[in-house]
């Protein structure tokens, strides 16, 4: 595993602790970085996700919920929804990451954490996302 798909899910970690228990993911991330507990120190990339994620949510919470036909936020499981938001993220604020990359990472993390119809959930909702990232960055 590449040391960014280890970032990738320890911030799905962090979103996801986050979310289930009703804290603010910032406060959560601090609380990681200051005491990691039985896990490794946070990447600098899981750090770099979970801001990015944080600081831009409101407009990929809107994204997310315009693009998935028949799905609110509320309703998709909840790994899917934070892998959703980190994808979103990578496919339109951070341009290190090639599109292609965000999508196959989420859907890889989808696989192996949550349903059997998640993979072609998250695929399928990022895929959009990428065909009209020109139009949503504008």
């Amino acid at each position: 595993m590449g040391a960014r798909t280890k970032a990738r899910k320890r911030a799905l970690d962090v979103l996801f602790e986050a979310d289930q228990r009703g804290l603010d993911p910032v406060t959560l991330l601090a609380q990681r970085i200051a005491e990691p507990g039985t896990e490794a120190a946070l990447p600098q990339y899981a750090v770099e996700l979970v801001e990015g994620v944080v600081a831009h949510r409101e407009r990929i919470d809107e994204l997310l919920a315009t693009h998935a036909h028949g799905w609110t936020i509320d309703r998709m499981p909840a790994v899917d929804r934070a892998l959703l938001r980190l994808g979103t993220w990578e496919v339109l604020y951070n341009d290190d990451v090639p599109d292609a990359v965000a999508v196959d990472e989420a859907v890889e993390l989808a696989r192996s954490l949550s349903t059997d119809d998640s993979p072609s959930f998250v695929n399928g909702l990022l895929g959009r996302i990428v065909d009209l990232k020109p139009t949503l960055l504008a």
